[in-house]
């Protein structure tokens, strides 16, 4: 106990020296912290802009249907399996859709679209349809009009209160053919979407293609999404075998691959800035071990053994790092959590290249709790075996040669 006491009270014997070690852990855990919740932040913001375009985070389909995208894959909409789905917690919203293909022709210009029979309001709470809009005005639930993309009516020279002609396949082989008013134009940040998409209500879709009461998904927007996973496998459970349930990490691969490479990138970075924060805090102990030279020689020489003088070094060592920590901690807090409310932006031509592809060009923090405590752990560990080399210049130290002068 005597040992603890000293450790603390030697720790503000200079207190210069002191604060000088707290300083660099506390700094090196306040950049640890902002790069890591910078990282998480930028990969959600990523995330949450690719599913807003279309696919939703989950997306639940009849048994084979992504395997073969077809309308006699389709299934019966069913009240009771909605409810089954909102009866997880972290369910936000459920839509149902009808999607196929079908060709767009204008007076003579005729091109592929998809075709996605939606419930304009649902749809909007999980997609933002509504914000995408550039020209006319939205769906509503009852309307025999259609909202096209804007790289699908540019090649279609078509504008709103247009008429466009839809000729496809229904349900089980029927011919579908329709006329309907361009009521809007939406545009998309995926090149893809913007070329081919169409929208409609989803009564007026399956009037069209002969499919009353069928959709091909049902398309689930979550509260939480760390709880991705958990939520696929309670709807598997609930709903049973004869569907499907597939997350967008499996919807798309390549934006989950390229999320991936962009993390392990990242983890080089945080590989170089832990090691300029063991040169920070390294430096600093290096600097009191030449400063505390001839008082470790002293107290050998008086008697105090070197066992006992390691321990002393180890009590004030951990004292400071933990020190260093909780409060580089607490004064993380407020800037994640400003820098998430008040965002990085990117600007010039930068911004552009971004907004053009549908992308904020912001770059938000993470306010998870596991970026502070993961990072603060870290840096405590890199505190606490950089404190070894004190502990073993003082087994080595030879009292006459540290009291020369």
């Amino acid at each position: 106990m005597w040992l603890i006491k000293m450790a603390w009270k030697n720790m503000w014997r200079n207190n210069a020296r002191t604060v000088i070690t707290m300083a660099a852990i506390f700094f090196a855990v306040i950049l640890s912290v902002i790069a890591s919740s910078l990282k998480d932040g930028i990969f959600n913001n990523l995330v949450k802009n690719v599913v807003s375009f279309y696919t939703g985070y989950v997306q639940v389909h009849k048994q084979g249907y992504w395997n073969e995208q077809i309308l006699d894959n389709s299934f019966e909409s069913s009240a009771a399996a909605k409810r089954k789905i909102l009866n997880d917690k972290n369910v936000l919203a459920v839509t149902s859709r009808i999607e196929s293909f079908a060709l767009a022709s204008s007076v003579d210009i005729t091109k592929g679209a998809l075709v996605a029979g939606i419930e304009p309001e649902k749809e909007n709470q999980i997609t933002m349809l509504k914000n995408k809009i550039v020209q006319g005005s939205y769906l509503k639930d009852n309307d025999n009009a259609v909202l096209l993309s804007q790289g699908l009516a540019e090649r279609l020279k078509l504008k709103t209160n247009d008429t466009i002609l839809l000729i496809g396949q229904g349900y089980h082989g029927a011919t579908a053919v329709g006329k309907y008013l361009i009521k809007g134009i939406v545009k998309f940040g995926s090149p893809e979407l913007n070329d081919k998409s169409l929208f409609m209500p989803l009564a007026a879709a399956q009037d069209f293609y002969g499919a009353n009461g069928m959709i091909t998904a049902y398309v689930l927007s979550l509260q939480d999404t760390r709880g991705l996973q958990t939520t696929k496998t309670a709807a598997t459970q609930a709903l049973g075998p004869a569907y499907e349930i597939m997350t967008w990490e499996e919807l798309m691969p390549d934006i989950k691959q390229h999320i991936a490479s962009d993390s392990n990138s990242m983890k080089y970075i945080q590989g170089i800035l832990y090691l300029l924060i063991c040169f920070g805090i390294f430096g600093t102990l290096l600097m009191m071990m030449v400063e505390r030279k001839f008082e470790m020689g002293m107290l050998v020489a008086i008697g105090m053994k070197k066992t006992r003088l390691v321990f002393l070094l180890m009590f004030e060592s951990v004292f400071t790092v933990i020190t260093g920590c909780l409060l580089g901690i607490a004064a993380s807090i407020p800037i994640v959590y400003y820098l998430n409310r008040h965002p990085l932006r990117m600007g010039g031509e930068t911004a552009k290249v971004y907004e053009r592809f549908g992308f904020e060009a912001i770059f938000p923090t993470s306010t998870s709790a596991a970026n502070f405590v993961h990072q603060g752990i870290t840096v405590l560990i890199i505190g606490l075996l950089l404190s070894m080399y004190p502990a073993y210049k003082a087994i080595r130290l030879d009292p006459i040669t540290a009291m020369k002068r």
